[in-house]
C-alpha cells in the first residue's frame, strides 16, 4: 500500500477560515455588544440632562410670567384705585362748591394744593388727593380744579385728573324774553331764542328757537296761534293742525313747553350789582349839574382800560311834529344835547360800574370785562326807572370772550331817535323790567325814523316785548342779531346766573 503524505501549508486553516464569514465573529459581537452598551447609557444620561434643562427652563419661565402677570393686575388695580381717588377729590370739591360757590380755597386762606385723607368703607386710609384750585377770571365762572390721587400702600403711584366747571349764566341764548316776541322780515339771528310766551317769527334763526307755551294768543291778530310760528309763505296753520318743520325758516327746529326762564331774579342782581359796585366797583349817585337834577350820564370806554363819564344835562327836544303816537312809557329822543366835561377812571378790578340814573353807553374795550348797570333802589315803578340808551357803536377789539361787556338796565335798553345808521352794538343786554328795542318814531320825526342795520353781537334779555322796528318800516331795516358763544360759561362780571350748581365742560386726565 501506497501512503500518500499531504503536505498542508501552515495557513491553509487561517485562509479557509478567514474565507468563511461565519468562522471566528462570536468573539468578535461579544466585545462589540458590550460597549454598545455602554455608548447607549451615555445616550440616555444626555437626553435626561437636555430634557431637564428644558423643564427647568420653561418652568422658570413659567413662573417669572406669572409674577410678571400677578404683579401687572395688581399695578392695573392699583392705578384704577388711586384713578378713582383722584376723581373722588373732584367729586368733593363740586360738592363743596354746591354750598359754597365762591370758595376757591378750601374753605381755609391759604393757597393750594389742599390734601385730604381717602378712606374705605371701615375707616381704613388707604390714600389721599391733592387739589389744585384755579378760580375763575373776574366776571366768570370756569373754575379749573386738578385732583391728584395717591396710593397709601404704594406712593409711587399717583394720577391726575383736571376737570373745568362752571355755572351757566342767563346769556345762554341770543335774544330771550318774558313777553310775547315777534321778528319781522329782515331779522337774522345766529343763536338760540327763547320766550316765556309766545313767538311770531318771520325772519331766519340759525339757532333753535322755543317757547314755554304749547299755544298762545297774539296779540296782533287776536287768533291762537302755536307757541313758536311764521306767518312767511307757506303760513303756518293754527293748532291743533301739526306743524310744519319749516327748516327754511327755523333751520335749527323750534320746541314748545319748555321750562320758563326766571326773570324775578335779576331784582336781587341789580341790588347786588350796586353793592359790587360800592365795595371795590365804581358807583356814581343820581345826577347833577350845578347843584340842579341832570339827565344822567354819558359813559365812553377806552381801549388803555379807562372810561370817561359826562353829566348829561340835556338831551334834544323830538323835531316839531313828532310825538308819542303810541303812548308808550318814557318816551322821548333818549339823544344827548349839551353834557358836561368828561372825568377819566380805571374799570374797576371787580369790573362793576352803578349808576343811580340814566346812562348813555358807547366806545370800545380792549381785553377788558365790565358790566354797567341803571337802576334806582329802592324801585322807583316804571315812570321812572333807569334806562340805558347805545346811540352810537360799542366796540369789542376782540371777539374771543377777552372782551366782554353787560349792559344791566332796571328799566329799558334803548336806541334813540338820533341812533348811528348803521349801529354796531357787542354786549349782553339786559331790560330788566322794560324792553330791549327802540321807540316808535314816525315820519314826521325827521330822515333818522329810518334806520338801515343794527349789528348786535352778544345777547339780548328782555323783560317786555322787544322790537328795534315796526311794522310799518320805521327803525331799524335789518337787524342781525349773533350770539357771543363765550357769555354762557365767561358772562360780563357778575352777570345773572341760570343755576347755583356747576356743570362738568371737560374732564381729561394729565401727566
Amino acid at each position: 500500500m501506497t501512503m500518500f503524505k499531504y503536505r498542508v501549508k501552515p495557513d491553509t486553516f487561517a485562509t479557509r477560515a478567514n474565507r468563511n464569514p461565519l468562522v471566528g465573529l462570536a468573539p468578535r459581537s461579544v466585545v462589540s455588544d458590550a460597549a454598545d452598551a455602554k455608548n447607549d447609557h451615555g445616550y440616555i444620561l444626555v437626553s435626561v440632562l437636555v430634557f431637564a434643562a428644558i423643564a427647568v427652563t420653561v418652568t422658570i419661565g413659567l413662573v417669572n410670567w406669572g409674577a410678571t402677570l400677578l404683579k401687572s393686575v395688581r399695578l392695573v388695580a392699583e392705578r384704577e384705585q388711586v384713578l378713582q381717588i383722584a376723581e373722588a377729590g373732584i367729586d368733593y370739591y363740586r360738592w363743596h362748591l354746591s354750598h359754597d360757590p365762591t370758595d376757591f380755597k378750601d374753605g381755609t386762606t391759604e393757597p393750594g394744593p389742599y390734601a385730604h385723607e381717602f378712606k374705605d368703607k371701615d375707616g381704613n386710609v388707604i390714600g389721599s388727593f391733592e387739589l389744585t384750585i384755579t378760580a375763575p377770571p373776574v366776571g366768570s365762572t370756569v373754575t379749573t380744579i386738578v385732583s391728584k390721587g395717591i396710593l397709601a400702600s404704594n406712593p409711587s403711584i399717583s394720577r391726575k385728573i383736571k376737570v373745568v366747571m362752571a355755572i351757566p349764566s342767563l346769556a345762554r341764548y341770543a335774544t330771550v324774553a318774558d313777553d310775547n316776541m315777534r321778528f319781522g322780515s329782515g331779522t337774522l339771528i345766529y343763536g338760540p331764542i327763547h320766550s316765556n310766551f309766545g313767538i311770531h317769527f318771520d325772519g331766519i334763526t340759525y339757532g333753535p328757537m322755543s317757547s314755554a307755551m304749547a299755544t298762545y294768543t297774539d296779540p296782533d291778530y287776536g287768533v291762537t296761534r302755536w307757541a313758536v310760528y311764521t306767518l312767511d309763505s307757506p303760513a303756518d296753520p293754527n293748532p291743533p293742525t301739526t306743524l310744519p318743520p319749516r327748516t327754511d325758516i327755523f333751520t335749527a327746529g323750534r320746541q314748545l313747553s319748555v321750562p320758563a326762564v326766571d326773570f324775578t331774579g335779576l331784582t336781587a342782581n341789580l341790588s347786588q350789582l350796586r353793592t359790587l359796585a360800592q365795595q371795590g366797583g365804581k358807583y356814581f349817585g343820581p345826577s347833577q349839574y350845578s347843584g340842579n337834577p341832570a339827565q344822567g350820564y354819558h359813559i365812553t370806554l377806552k381801549t388803555d382800560d379807562t372810561f370817561d363819564i359826562r353829566v348829561v344835562r340835556s338831551v334834544r327836544n323830538p323835531p316839531s311834529g313828532c310825538s308819542n303816537s303810541q303812548n308808550q312809557a318814557q318816551w322821548g329822543t333818549w339823544s344827548v344835547n349839551q353834557q358836561a366835561s368828561a372825568q377819566n377812571y380805571p374799570i374797576p378790578a371787580n369790573g362793576v360800574i352803578f349808576v343811580e340814573d340814566n346812562i348813555w353807553v358807547d366806545g370800545t374795550i380792549n381785553t377788558a370785562r365790565v358790566t354797567i348797570a341803571a337802576g334806582e333802589l329802592p324801585d322807583p315803578g316804571p315812570s321812572s326807572w333807569s334806562n340805558i340808551t347805545v346811540n352810537n357803536d360799542l366796540r369789542y377789539t376782540n371777539h374771543d370772550g377777552s372782551d366782554t361787556i353787560g349792559l344791566i338796565a332796571q328799566g329799558n335798553v334803548n336806541a334813540g331817535l338820533y341812533s348811528e345808521d348803521d349801529l354796531t352794538i357787542d354786549a349782553a343786554l339786559v331790560a330788566q323790567n322794560g324792553r330791549a328795542g327802540r321807540y316808535y318814531y314816525s315820519s314826521s320825526c325827521g330822515a333818522t325814523y329810518i334806520r338801515v342795520a343794527l349789528n348786535l353781537y352778544g345777547m339780548i334779555a328782555t323783560n317786555q316785548r322787544y322790537g328795534f322796528a315796526y311794522t310799518n318800516g320805521t327803525g331799524y331795516q335789518d337787524r342781525n342779531i349773533s350770539y357771543d358763544p363765550n357769555l354762557l360759561y365767561g358772562p360780563p362780571p357778575s352777570f345773572p346766573l341760570t343755576s347755583s350748581y356747576y356743570s362738568t365742560l371737560s374732564w381729561q386726565e394729565v401727566p
